[in-house]
């Protein structure tokens, strides 16, 4: 049995169901263009300045933010480099609740994510003694942290946040120690 022939030019019969609607089918990209150079016109000439500069700027943050981290430990802890704040010069008495306790992460885990070396604890920890240090000590006085002067802590607490999720870039110690456990035999 055949079905009847069109002549209305709808280009379907009158007795077969109406069809949903779909959309043209487009060509196959060609090997000039594919999804992911269509997207981002720098990278038709290979990857994008910023996208090669990432590992190196993140590597380059992550030592800036943790070196200056650490100083702040060390000066509360040794009294160098101008001493703990509000001592002057001096250091802060040890096992007090909690400013010693924060210089030892301040110092700890400002080297441990200045070198590289378990980025992502030490920046998650140091992360949350800022943001402890911010609510406990300064959000008291004010809620703003210009007004409180907490905008180290409230900085130091992000920066240390993004190093989470960023990792550590390049040149990370954890990068070397992974490359010869593989070589290793």
């Amino acid at each position: 049995m055949t079905s009847p022939t069109n002549t209305s030019g709808s280009g379907r019969s009158g007795t077969e169901p109406a069809q949903p609607h779909r959309a043209p089918e487009t060509s196959p990209p060609t090997s000039s263009s594919s999804p992911s150079t269509a997207s981002t016109p720098a990278s038709a000439h290979g990857p994008s300045l910023t996208a090669a500069a990432r590992p190196y700027a993140t590597a380059a943050f992550r030592a800036v933010v943790g070196g200056l981290f650490a100083c702040h430990g060390a000066a509360s802890l040794f009294g160098i480099l101008g001493g703990a704040m509000g001592t002057h010069g001096g250091t802060i008495p040890q096992f007090t609740w909690p400013g010693w306790y924060a210089a030892v992460i301040q110092l700890g885990c400002g080297c441990l994510v200045l070198l590289g070396l378990g980025t992502r604890a030490a920046a998650l920890l140091a992360s949350g003694s800022m943001a402890y240090a911010y609510f406990s000590v300064h959000q008291p006085h004010a809620l703003l942290p210009i007004q409180n002067d907490g905008e180290p802590a409230a900085l130091y607490c992000w920066a240390f946040f993004l190093l989470v999720f960023t990792g550590p870039g390049r040149f990370a110690a954890d990068g070397l120690l992974r490359s010869r456990l593989r070589k290793a035999p």
